[in-house]
């Protein structure tokens, strides 16, 4: 008899256990959405006739060291000068490259504006005259997914004293039309 009481509380308890262990559940539906938009890219390239990106190439943050330049004498390979009575430009090819992606546009329009004032030298880019003033239009129907050489171009004064660090930035926005 006694087999038989702890058998039956045995069977009893694992009953129990049974019922305390079964949950209730829920369940849901998430409704998932998303809209594509069209989008570009910039990222600077070296040029192989200018001077090298000294870093960032392939990045929309890159940077163009000219090194050590003067009206005459030796410069660095990729630097094109000019000079005339009262200063000398120094200019190296730069590459833009703008990609695209979910976007129907043909081309795209690009801006350079400097960072900051420069009272002394005189910038462009492709051939354009930069200043921090307002963003100067470089070009208007840009090719997507081609890199294109935007020359920039410093013109110093003979008057700037030797040993003088040049540096600016230029910032660059291109624009989907």
């Amino acid at each position: 008899m006694k087999k038989v009481t702890l058998l039956t509380i045995f069977a009893a308890l694992m009953m129990i256990s049974s019922a305390a262990v079964a949950q209730t559940t829920a369940s849901g539906t998430l409704t998932v959405t998303a809209t594509v938009t069209g989008s570009i890219n910039l990222v600077f390239n070296s040029d192989a006739s200018g001077v090298a990106l000294s870093s960032g190439a392939g990045t929309n943050a890159a940077t163009l060291a000219f090194g050590n330049v003067s009206a005459f004498g030796a410069i660095s390979a990729g630097i094109v000068r000019s000079t005339t009575a009262t200063n000398f430009t120094v200019s190296s090819a730069v590459d833009v490259l703008v990609t695209k992606t979910n976007s129907v546009s043909a081309n795209y329009s690009l801006t350079a504006q400097l960072g900051s004032v420069d009272a002394v030298n005189t910038w462009t880019v492709g051939g354009v005259g930069v200043t921090n003033a307002a963003a100067a239009p470089i070009t208007a129907t840009g090719t997507y997914g081609a890199n294109s050489n935007f020359p920039v171009a410093i013109t110093v004064p003979f008057t700037t004293a030797s040993g003088t660090l040049i540096s600016n930035t230029i910032n660059y926005v291109a624009t989907a039309n």
